[in-house]
């Protein structure tokens, strides 16, 4: 079954409700295991089944420009003597679509997120 173009799957929402939520916590773009550390916070770690669930799903999102993501500096990852981080940071676009899924969105992303507003 083909999903409709500029839908989002659950897996997707949750990517960008994380991002949304890190944001909150001033961490403005997020690499892939604080991604999915923060899934796991939020409730939403049991859809992350494979290897590679979730840069699949990075990959589509940064295809349809819900979000932007960028290498770090070389020389960063060289003097922490670790391989280069993928950061990713939501955008408007990305903004527009979660807004427009916030029916598929769980009980507990909603009042995670209005916890965190006030």
């Amino acid at each position: 079954m083909r999903r409709k173009v500029g839908s989002l799957v659950p897996l997707e929402v949750a990517i960008l409700d994380a991002l949304v939520e890190l944001r909150g916590h001033g961490v403005a773009e997020a690499h892939g295991y604080l991604i999915a550390t923060e899934l796991r916070a939020l409730g939403e770690g049991r859809q992350l089944t494979a290897y590679g669930t979730l840069y699949k799903a990075l990959d589509r999102l940064a295809d349809s420009g819900a979000i932007d993501r960028r290498w770090e500096d070389p020389a960063v990852a060289a003097d922490e003597r670790r391989p280069r981080r993928r950061y990713h940071r939501i955008t408007l676009a990305g903004e527009l679509a979660l807004a427009e899924a916030g029916p598929m969105r769980t009980p507990a992303q909603g009042a995670r997120r209005g916890a965190a507003a006030t």
